[in-house]
């Protein structure tokens, strides 16, 4: 019996942060509604291009068809310069954050992490969603210009 107390004390700590997604903002941005208050969240480790890109406004709309109106779990990774909670968006189980670079609508952000980089391989062989373009400018590049 403890030890299932305990397994359940574990797992909820790991997400602290749960709602429902209330507004996707790009594809590596949301907004959750945790107990009548609303939560920014950045995902972690992905880079989506921006809506103004290429394939900004279908990397929004494939997350939105992921996840839109479903209850998430957050699992918190810190704040950002904008005090935006940055986390790894969790459904069922599934990551996310993964998805989207697994199927092409995210670069893996190695600037603040590596966990991403076998997906976008993987996607950028197999030619998926961005990689499809013969030279894809990442996000934090076309930020720069």
């Amino acid at each position: 019996m403890k030890s299932i107390l305990l397994l359940t004390m574990l797992y909820a700590s790991l997400f602290a942060l749960s709602g429902k997604v209330v507004s996707i903002h790009d594809g590596d941005t949301i907004t959750i509604l945790q107990n009548k208050t609303q939560i920014k969240v950045r995902l972690f480790g992905i880079d989506a291009p921006e809506l103004k890109q290429p394939y900004g406004k279908k990397s929004k709309q494939f997350l939105a068809n992921l996840i839109a109106g479903e209850v998430v779990e957050v699992e918190e990774n810190g704040k950002d310069r904008y005090k935006r909670t940055i986390g790894t968006i969790y459904l069922n189980g599934a990551d996310i954050n993964a998805q989207m670079v697994a199927n092409g609508y995210a670069w893996a952000y190695r600037k603040f992490s590596k966990k991403y980089t076998p997906q976008e391989s993987k996607a950028k062989s197999q030619k998926l969603g961005l990689w499809r373009d013969k030279e894809p400018t990442p996000p934090w590049e076309w930020r720069k210009r």
